[in-house]
């Protein structure tokens, strides 16, 4: 096997997503200010707590307000969306804020949010057995989920990309990968994809995309494919050693996924959200985070109130 050199970058970055891999199993930690990497605290978005909220509709909601804060299901290895600082324990990005803007509109104070890092392929179980009052982490709302679970939103608008090796000339889009193993989280939309629609790639998958990062910088695999926001978190990280490339070949609209048939909750989140769009919450939590890494913030897609079911 050839032998290639890793940049001081690249050794940072890969000994990061295994400290990262190993903390995985703690997965709980109480919010508060980012790591050192992200966005300092006096960058970020303040959360005015609503008064005298109160939802006695929210089977979810009754429960979070006997226990006196709410638990929240997310990601720890995406920069700029949902990370955790393998030192402090803290989590960082914008699906963070998302969740702490949510907590705050709910009543509860966004110091109190207890964050549990649950993996892609168990969302659903997650918030069906209780484990969970809602989940934030680049979920994208589809038919098939919403036959398990309720979704908030959708509050981005994202879509399918690679990220491939900054000295990496043959991939330039989904029809290039015939013959080359392609990365992405089990269980994840991107996944399914590739599988069904690019059936001559190698598709490889695991747990969380942090290992298929440390696959793509170490040469095991070709291409790291999910939604554009992720991968240009990685991308701006580690700028010349990795790329995003070709345009988006999807659309993956994030959701806030909810106990299915907790419909108080979902519409109660529907509307934190539409306020901070509007009043420009919403904007500012995505400068702080996700804008760092260097693209612009878009117009938040149409929130879906679609009816109980």
């Amino acid at each position: 096997m050839p032998y290639f050199p890793l940049p001081h970058l690249r050794r940072a970055l890969v000994a990061l997503l295994l400290t990262a891999l190993a903390l995985a199993a703690v997965g709980c930690g109480r919010e508060g200010s980012p790591p050192v990497k992200g966005p300092k605290g006096s960058e970020l978005p303040t959360y005015p707590v609503a008064k005298n909220f109160t939802l006695p509709a929210s089977p979810t909601w009754v429960r979070a307000k006997r226990r006196g804060h709410l638990v929240v299901g997310v990601k720890e290895d995406q920069p700029y969306l949902g990370e955790k600082d393998p030192a402090s324990g803290r989590y960082s990005g914008f699906d963070i804020e998302i969740a702490r803007m949510v907590s705050a509109g709910l009543g509860f104070p966004p110091g109190t949010l207890q964050f549990k890092t649950i993996a892609s392929a168990n969302r659903e179980t997650a918030l069906q057995n209780g484990q969970i009052d809602y989940y934030v982490g680049t979920y994208t709302i589809n038919d098939k989920r919403k036959k398990l679970v309720g979704f908030a939103g959708p509050y981005y608008m994202a879509g399918q990309s690679l990220l491939v090796r900054t000295d990496e000339d043959d991939i330039h889009g989904p029809q290039d990968l015939a013959g080359k193993r392609v990365c992405s989280a089990a269980g994840s939309t991107p996944a399914q994809r590739i599988q069904a629609e690019y059936p001559r790639a190698d598709l490889v998958t695991y747990d969380t995309y942090s290992v298929c990062v440390d696959n793509l910088l170490t040469y095991q695999v070709d291409a790291v494919t999910t939604d554009d926001a992720i991968l240009l978190g990685y991308a701006a990280k580690v700028s010349d050693e990795l790329k995003v490339v070709g345009k988006p070949f999807s659309h993956e609209p994030y959701g806030i996924g909810v106990p299915r048939g907790d419909n108080a909750l979902r519409y109660a989140i529907d509307d934190v959200l539409a306020a901070a769009e509007k009043n420009g919450t919403w904007k500012k939590a995505y400068d702080a985070t996700l804008g760092l890494s260097g693209v612009p913030a878009p117009k938040p897609p149409p929130i879906d109130r679609y009816p109980a079911s």
